[in-house]
Parts: structure tokens; sequence; C-alpha cells
């Protein structure tokens, strides 16, 4: 029986903590390794003891002595116990988002406050992404839109040319040449591996290259007249290389060129690259480089192909080798001597002495060659031989219309005669030659070169045109028509069709020429042709606005001229063209057309008012008054009539005409506004009386006519009778519930005399029975204002912004309230709600006044004069800026333009006006308004209308 096996004891350093940073086999150059049976499971290990330092047997570690290696147990209790005072772990895992608070309330229960915690944060969240997505989203597009126009797709650089593919023809489809093997098992990069040649391979290399004249052993058994048959067949690894580089240049030529001989290079491609081409790297260079081999093999493989030349020298060019550029397109002009445009290249790139050498060449190669011919004459620095270089090159080519253009630019009128005559002789189906040829004849002479175009050139309507600008140009205006007329004829004989827009075109050419009557004759014979029965006037009236939008006036007169032919009894027409005339006509020509409106329109009330007020205002009032009793006699009861005899006769201070007129007028029938006229008229003339009994009786007649209530409560007020005003205006919204004028003159009246309080009450419920009123609004605003109540007044505004969002009056109101740094986003706030309101242009212009940005003050202050003539607050505060900022011209500027608007509304211009004042005196008017404004220095003050009860009731009486 064999005696137990002692195990061998155990090494004593196997038993020993390792050094640190001990990495087992790094010294004899094996380096360790993890797999995944190393890793095990992916849960946590548990928590082994330490058997490092435990002999083998010994029982495992039952206390603190085994800790030496990591925590001991007392250790890991003091530190847990730490961690419990502190309320958290300092070596757990760091969130990067949520920092150390990771797990501090992980034990913490999920309740519905914490829900709707997180919800209202989503909202916020939800809230500020949806602020910046139009921003982002718009940045996104643009960042898209801009790598796709740098990294365009290759279909988009290709999509013209795959659209002319349908003209191929088979044949050029059989001329493609074959493309290689691009398939992609031959695009993968095959592992490749060298290894070092054996000495053996080298050695009989050698011995193969060895000039020998002995034969070995095998060869003599054989007589060394046949090779035996083992022997191997020589091999030269030289020959081999040589035949691989050979098969290569095969491959090469076959790709690049086709079996027609035709290259497969784009060398257009290359013109058009190569000219923005610049050398900024490395890389770039090396395009350069295979650029220069592709070209080098395109002139080779094709040398008869200019493109390729022409592309070639241009890389050069680009590359910054001049000398080398010009010797390839000399090559290129030797191998494609026929072609143009290498001749025009040469001609570039040559120095300026040897320029005219080169193009010498080429006309001598290509006489026929206008672009040659032409480029010759820009190398001649004097006319003289400029016009010498063309005339050689009319003796190659006579029938050139460009270089005759050219050549007759150059000469004098005299020589440009004789070389059109002869032009017209080598070119005679050329228009342009004929008709400058006509220019510079004498009359006679023009109509039979004019005559012989004709003859020769039987469709061309420019001849016509021509001829009839002849006739008007020499006094014969009864001819334009007839020769239009009989060409328009000739033309449609010979099957052309006549295009109305085109004639149309032809007809404002020639009034921007001159020729008036032509331009009226073209459109009398052209304007009807195309056009149906049912559409003549919608059709002709937008012709004649569209024309007078881009500024051809006579155009727009002559066909509203024709048109008024067609329909005489038309008053719209009629109105139009009184328009037209009253802009861009004179006193006599409006005089005119309205004493013939209104002789085919004889019921037309406007027509009659327009012309009486057109007389008044040229200062010839007895004409008016003679214009306004024709109208009287044909339309006897017209209140308009009469009411414009009553304002012609009152404001040229004849108060008892008009008093007689208004009360004829109150015999007869006459409506409320006869009756509200003749209050106003006592009233300026102090009658106080007869006012009073005016509007009692006005007021049985006509109970719910909110303005007589008006007329009369400030009548009272007036008086100093203030409790019967408060009953005026208290009666006459029992009758009318909804006149906003009213009731702002009742609050007005009730914060006079017993306060703020029953003033609120009043517009509280003004505003109740006028819901979506933004003045009622606006006056409580303002009356808390006054009185000191800020945050009610900022309570007010928030309010009525919310009911009345698009309000522009509001807005600005509120503008002015904010505080100087939230203007700016007040601003910004109203351009959303009301883009184009004139107060808020006001509002804004007003900042820009303080911030003392004068230019674009004054353009906001234009926009809004522009946008709201009628309002005269704007007027003025735009007459105050000039006054501090603006030129003199600037202020007769401001001064003529309002005259012209006539404003009638505002906040303290209406207030200062006697009623009817003259256009003569708005001037000073505005000055007066102004210096009110600054006396009270009310800029942001102005802008606001209807603050007041009797601006607002200024407006409803002018109307």
């Amino acid at each position: 029986m064999q005696a137990p096996v002692q195990p061998k004891p155990r090494l004593e350093f196997l038993n020993t903590k390792p050094p640190p940073n001990y990495v087992a086999g790094l010294g004899r150059g094996a380096t360790g390794f993890t797999t995944r049976s190393d890793i095990g499971p992916a849960r946590a290990a548990p928590d082994l003891p330490d058997r490092s330092a435990t002999p083998i047997g010994a029982p495992g570690p039952a206390g603190p002595s085994g800790a030496g290696r990591g925590r001991g147990k007392a250790a890991e209790e003091e530190e847990e116990d730490e961690a419990d005072e502190k309320g958290y772990d300092e070596n757990q895992k760091f969130d990067e988002f949520e920092g150390n608070d990771v797990g501090l309330f992980a034990s913490a229960e999920y309740d519905e406050d914490d829900k709707e915690a997180d919800e209202v944060w989503a909202a916020i969240d939800e809230r500020m992404d949806e602020r910046r997505k139009e921003r982002r989203e718009a940045r996104v597009k643009q960042a898209i839109e801009d790598y796709r126009a740098s990294n365009p797709k290759i279909t988009e650089q290709f999509a013209d040319l795959k659209r002319k593919l349908y003209t191929m023809s088979s044949q050029d489809w059989d001329s493609i040449p074959e493309i290689g093997d691009y398939s992609l098992r031959n695009k993968k990069k095959r592992f490749e591996s060298f290894v070092p040649v054996p000495d053996t391979l080298l050695e009989k290399a050698r011995q193969e290259k060895e000039h020998v004249t002995a034969l070995d052993p095998k060869s003599r058994l054989s007589g060394g007249t046949e090779t035996p048959w083992s022997q191997t067949p020589v091999t030269d690894l030289t020959a081999v290389g040589e035949g691989r580089g050979t098969v290569l240049s095969l491959k090469l030529d076959r790709i690049s060129d086709s079996v027609s001989g035709l290259t497969v290079v784009d060398p257009k491609g290359y013109l058009t690259d190569l000219k923005s081409m610049k050398i900024t790297s490395d890389a770039e260079i090396s395009d350069i480089k295979k650029a220069r081999l592709l070209l080098k093999s395109v002139t080779q493989t094709n040398p008869k192909h200019p493109p390729g030349w022409i592309a070639a020298a241009r890389l050069e060019e680009v590359a910054g080798k001049l000398q080398a550029a010009r010797q390839l397109i000399e090559k290129g002009c030797e191998e494609c001597p026929k072609h143009e445009d290498v001749w025009l290249e040469a001609c570039r790139l040559a120095s300026p002495d040897e320029a005219k050498a080169v193009i010498a060449k080429g006309v001598k190669a290509i006489p026929n060659s206008v672009k040659l011919w032409m480029q010759a004459s820009k190398l001649e620095h004097d006319d003289t031989n400029k016009s010498r270089v063309l005339r050689k090159g009319l003796e190659h080519i006579p029938d050139s219309v460009r270089l005759w253009k050219a050549v007759v630019e150059l000469a004098n009128e005299e020589d440009a005669r004789l070389l059109l005559q002869r032009a017209v002789e080598c070119c005679p189906l050329h228009v342009e030659l004929w008709l400058a040829l006509a220019r510079l004849e004498t009359y006679e002479n023009a109509k039979k070169v004019l005559n012989k175009a004709r003859e020769r050139l039987s469709k061309e309507p420019a001849i016509w045109i021509t001829a009839a600008k002849l006739e008007e140009a020499n006094g014969n205006t009864a001819m334009v028509g007839k020769i239009l007329e009989r060409g328009i004829r000739s033309l449609q004989r010979e099957g052309v069709e006549i295009n109305r827009e085109g004639w149309m075109k032809e007809a404002e050419a020639a009034e921007r020429a001159g020729s008036v009557a032509t331009c009226h004759a073209i459109i009398r014979n052209t304007i009807g042709i195309g056009v149906e029965e049912l559409d003549r006037k919608r059709t002709w009236v937008a012709d004649a606005e569209e024309c007078k939008k881009r500024g051809s006036i006579e155009t727009a007169r002559a066909i509203y001229a024709h048109a008024l032919t067609v329909f005489l009894t038309k008053k719209s027409i009629w109105l139009k063209a009184a328009q037209l005339e009253k802009s861009h006509g004179t006193r006599e020509s409006l005089d005119a057309l309205l004493r013939k409106a209104v002789t085919y329109r004889p019921q037309a009330e406007v027509l009659w008012l327009m012309g009486a007020k057109e007389k008044w205002l040229a200062g010839d009032v007895p004409a008016a008054r003679a214009i306004l009793q024709e109208a009287y006699a044909a339309i006897p009861n017209s209140e308009e009539i009469w009411l414009a005899a009553f304002k012609l006769e009152f404001e040229n201070h004849e108060p008892e005409r008009a008093r007689m007129l208004l009360t004829k007028a109150r015999e007869r029938g006459g409506t409320e506004r006869v009756w509200m006229k003749s209050a106003i008229v006592e009233r300026e003339l102090g009658n106080t009386m007869e006012e009073r009994k005016l509007l009692e009786d006005g007021l049985k007649l006509f109970p719910s006519f909110f303005k007589l209530w008006l007329l009369l409560g400030q009548l009272e007020d007036r008086l100093g009778h203030l409790v019967e005003a408060k009953k005026a205006y208290a009666s006459g919204l029992d009758k009318c519930p909804h006149s906003i004028p009213l009731w702002l003159l009742l609050a007005s009246l009730e914060e006079m005399t017993n306060g703020m309080g029953t003033a609120r009450a009043v517009l509280t419920t003004a505003r109740k029975k006028n819901p979506r009123n933004p003045e009622l609004w606006l006056a409580a605003v303002r009356a808390e204002s006054r009185h000191g109540n800020k945050k009610q007044a900022d309570t007010l505004m928030a309010t009525a912004l919310q009911e009345c969002p698009a309000s522009g009056i509001l807005w600005a109101a509120s503008i002015e309230m904010a505080p100087r740094p939230q203007r700016r986003t007040k601003c910004a706030d109203a351009f959303k709600k009301c883009d184009h309101d004139a107060h808020v242009f006001v509002a804004v212009a007003t900042l820009f006044w303080h911030d003392r940005k004068v230019e674009k003050a004054r353009n906001w202050l234009n926009r809004a004069v522009t946008l709201a003539p009628d309002i005269g607050d704007f007027w003025a505060l735009y007459y105050k800026f000039e006054l501090q900022h603006g030129t003199e011209e600037n202020q007769k500027d401001v001064l003529k333009r309002c005259v012209a608007a006539e404003p009638k509304h505002g906040l303290d211009l209406p207030r200062r006006a006697p009623y009817g004042v003259l256009q003569s005196d708005l001037g000073s008017l505005l000055s007066k308004a102004c210096k009110v404004y600054m006396v009270l220095d009310c800029v942001d003050f102005a802008p606001l209308l209807f603050v007041t009860g009797q601006c607002f009731v200024w407006q409803h009486l002018q109307t």
C-alpha cells in the first residue's frame, strides 16, 4: 500500500498582501485582460471578508481583528451614525442633474401636492418652450437651408441635365462610354501583407540576369537541342513590374475614353469651377494636381476639343502659372484654329502687347466670327481705330447686325445716316436699323424710309407706331389716329395677333417719349380688342388704375376718355375721371370734364357739388353760386345742394343769405341736419333765444337725433344752467342710450359739479349699456388719473385692454401711463395687437422724440399723418416737432399738407376752430394749436383723442 502524498507547502508570499499597483505578468510582457465570466452577473457582489491576511485553514475573522485591509465593523457603524446625523450619505453616487439631493427624498411619499407641483413646473417648461419655439424653428430651418445650399444633393446638381436627356438620340446613347467595374466587391479594401523576400528568390533572379556560355547538365543530356520537360520558364521581376504598369495604363485609358474617342470628363464643369478656385491648403494643391492630370488626359486623348484646352489654361491661371496657361492655350489655338472661344481665351490671357497679335491671328483663321471682331475693336483705344476694325469686319460679315450697331454708335450723325442706309440694304429684315435710319432722316425722307420698311416688314407694328410719332412730331396730329387705325387693319389682314396688353405698353412708352396724341390713338384703337362686352367697364377701370399707379397719367386719361364715350351715364367712371383730373390735371380740364359730366348725368349731386367746390377753392364764388343754382334747378329737393349753398354763403361771411337758405330748407321739409345747421348758425351769430327755439322745435320733430340734444346741453352749459344741462343730457340718453358723446358730456358735467364719485357711476353705467367701447374706457381712465387714483387707473386700463385688445387709443394711453423702462415693451405689445393704428404710431414717435432720435421720430409722425390725415392733433404735434428739430422748408411742407388734408377731428384743434374755417386759415389754426401744446408741454397727451366730450361732439357735428 502506497503512502499518501504530502501536499507541497504553500509559499509564504502568497499569503501576504500584494504591493500597490501590482499587475500579474507585467514583468514578462504578458498583459492581463478581463472577460465577461470574470465580471459575473450584473448585480452587486456580496460583502465578503478579506482573506488575504488569514492563514490557510484558519477560521474567518469574527471581530474587528480582520479589518486590516478594509473598513472594520466599528468604522462602518460610526460612519452610518454620522450619515444619519447629516441626513444623507456622502459616499452615494453623485447625480449630475440633481446633485447630492438625488436620494434626499427617496423615502418620501409621492402625494397629490407633489403631482400638482410637477404639473405646474411642466406647464412652465412647456410655456417657456413655446416662447422660444418660433426662434428655434426659424434657426433650425435657416441652418438646414444653409447646409442644403452649401451641400446640394447629387440629384439637385444634375437635375437640369436629367431634364435634357429626352433630347438625346439613339446614336448619342450608343456613344456613351462604358464604365469600369465599380461594384461593392471591388471597392472593399483587401488586406495586403508584405513579407521579406527570401534570399533564394533574389539569388535566382540574379542568376537569370547573368549571361552564361555553358549549358547546364540537364541540357547536355538532351544534346543541347531541346529544353528539358522539367525546366521552368525564366522569371524576370522587372518585366513583371513593367507589365503591371502597362496594364494599369490601359485600364486608365479605357476608363477615360470611350470607343468613339470622346472624353467622358465634363470640361465645361472645370471652366466654371476653376474661376472661383483659391489655393489655400495642401488638399487644394493636391486637387489641382489631380485636375491637371485629368485635363492633360483630356487634351491628349481628344486634342480637337476646345473646352479641354480652355479648362487646362484656366487651371494653370488659378494655380498662378500664367506662362504655362499661355502655352497651353497657344497649343489649343494650334489644335482648334476654327473655334472662336479658344482665340478669345488666348486674347484674355495674353499680355496687352501681345493681345492684338493674338486676335489678329484669330480673325485671320475665322474671318466670319463676330465675337472676334468685337474683341478686336475693344482692344483699340481710339474711336477711329475701333471704327476701322469694325468696318474691316463688316467686309467679311456684311449681314451682322451687331457689327452695324457698333460702328453706327461710333460715327457722327452724317456718317451714321450713310452707314444705316448701307445697313438696311445688308440687313433688310431688322426693324431697329430701319427705325434708326428714319430718326436720322428728314421728314420727307423718313416717310419714304418707313414706307420701304413697311414693304419689307409687313408684320412689324413698331413701323406704324413710329410713323404716327413722326406725324405728331411734325404737327400733323390729325393723321396720327388714321395711321394707327390703318396699321391695325393691315396687321390683322397679315394675320398678326393684336395683343391689348402689348399695345398698352407701347402707349405708355409713347407717353414717356412725349407723343401724347400717339398714346391716345393707340388706346382708342386697341383698348376694346379681346374684351367681352359685359367686362368692358370693370376691365377698363382696372387698366386705368394700374396705369395711374405706374405714373402713366395720359394713358389712364385716354382710357377714361374712351370709356366715357361708351358709358356716358355711368357716374362712377365720371367720378374716377374727375379725381384723376383733380390730382394730375388743371382746373380748366377738371371744370370742362365736370361740365360735360353734369350734362349727361344731371341727377348726380356729387358732380354738381364737386364743380361748385372747385370754383369756390379757385376764388370764383359767383361761379360756384351759379353752379349750385343750376344744380337746384336740376334736383330741386336735394338736401345736399341746400346745405352746400348754405355753407358757401356762411363761410363767405353772408350770414343773412345763409339763414334765408336754411329757412327755405326747413319750410320745404328739411331733415334733422338742416335743423342742426340752423341752430349752429344762430349760435355763431350769438342769438341764444333763436338757437333755443330752433333746438326745441327740432327735438319735437326728431327726438332720436342725439346731436340736437348735444347742442341743447352745450347751450345750457354756456349759460351756466348746469342743472338744465344735466337734464338735457339725461333726456337725450333716454332717447339715445347708445350715444357715446352724450355719456361723455354728462360724465364731464357730473365730475365738475358733484365730484368723481358721480362721474364714475355715470361712466360705469355707460360701459354697461355700451360694452367694448374704447372711448368710454379711456374717459374713465383719464378721470381717475386726474384725481390721482393711479392704481385704479391702471386697473381700469388693464381691464379695458382685455375687453378692447385692438383699440389704438387705449394702447397709446397705456404706453403713456407706463413707466419709462416699460414703454418699449408696451409698444411691442401694441404692435402685436394693432400694427396699423395711427395713435400707436404717434406714441412710438413720442418715445423716439424723448430719446433724441430725430429721424426715427419724424418717420413715425409722417406715417401717422399719412394713415390718419383727418386728425388735427397729429398735424399739430408734427408741426411742433418740425419747429424744434426741422428746417423752415419742412415746416412749410407740414403746413401745406395739413391744409390739403382738411383735418376736422382731434382733442385741441377742433375745439379752437370756428365752424366753417376757411382753407387759408388752417395754417394759422395749426400754429395756434401747436403753441397750446408747447405751453402745456403735453407732447404725450396730444395724440390721445376723445378725452373730453367737446372734441367727440365736434367730430359728429362735422360729419
